[in-house]
């Protein structure tokens, strides 16, 4: 009896072994698939993701923000990165953009009027039947295509921008004070609004100092109250030569201020 319980526990175990064998799972080998979780999160696998579709360059970093002006027909950009190196440049039509890749991109945008460069803005003016809501992506899209291009600012760098305000040797004390204030105190808060100021020159007999609007702030409402209310009242109490401000118009600014009063 004991020599065949013996046997008979051996050949229990056996069988209990092969029993086990036999209904092991079989676990297929994963296979791809469209689903985001076709693979399981508890999976040893080593294998490296696959990489990105898109690329995460330069352009898709950039974070452009924007800015109102007094001039609901215009808009400042700030690409959070330097435009111009020294003062500003307005270009008033495509025309006088050529000399500018960015400039020449944003008049390509159905519904662009003017373009202005600052120091570390752009002011996009727009027509009055054009919409930010779909302008805005495609003025974001030619902003960051130009700082991805690796592009100069002006193709021609002597042009890149007029110093009007620079004092020469042959400029008189009260021309030098004029321009003075003009680069120092008024530009600056001009430039705020998204536009600036162009020296034009001064007549010492009428005691007229002339001045030319850019940017937003050409064709503004409240251009003329900027005008007289603000860079009048300052030269005329920092400057006791000066007796007025006047403001002189290009052939287009002719245009589109006759264009504004017929609408």
């Amino acid at each position: 009896m004991k020599g065949g319980s013996v046997w008979r526990l051996a050949r229990r175990v056996q069988f209990q072994r092969a029993t086990q064998s036999a209904a092991a799972p079989f676990i297929p080998r994963a296979t791809p698939s469209f689903h985001s979780n076709a693979f399981s999160s508890s999976s040893t696998s080593t294998r490296a993701p696959p990489p990105p579709r898109f690329s995460t360059g330069q352009r898709r970093s950039m974070f452009i923000q924007t800015q109102a002006t007094p001039n609901p027909s215009s808009l400042m950009f700030y690409p959070g990165k330097p435009v111009m190196e020294v003062g500003s440049a307005d270009f008033p039509n495509p025309r006088s953009a050529m000399n500018s890749p960015l400039a020449k991109s944003l008049f390509a945008i159905d519904g662009v009027t003017r373009v202005f460069f600052g120091s570390d803005f752009v002011t996009v003016t727009k027509s009055e039947d054009g919409a930010w809501e779909f302008l805005k992506p495609e003025i974001f899209a030619a902003i960051m295509d130009f700082y991805s291009s690796a592009q100069p600012l002006f193709l021609d760098s002597q042009a890149a921008a007029a110093k009007d305000t620079a004092i020469h040797q042959d400029d008189s004390e009260t021309v030098a004070m004029i321009k003075e204030l003009l680069e120092t105190r008024i530009r600056p808060a001009v430039q705020d609004d998204g536009g600036d100021i162009e020296y034009r020159g001064f007549d010492p007999d009428a005691g007229i100092v002339k001045l030319k609007m850019q940017g937003a702030c050409s064709g503004c409402p409240s251009s003329s109250v900027t005008l007289k209310s603000g860079i009048e009242n300052m030269l005329m109490h920092y400057v006791p030569e000066v007796k007025g401000v006047e403001q002189e118009l290009d052939a287009e600014d002719d245009g589109t201020m006759l264009s504004g009063q017929m609408n």
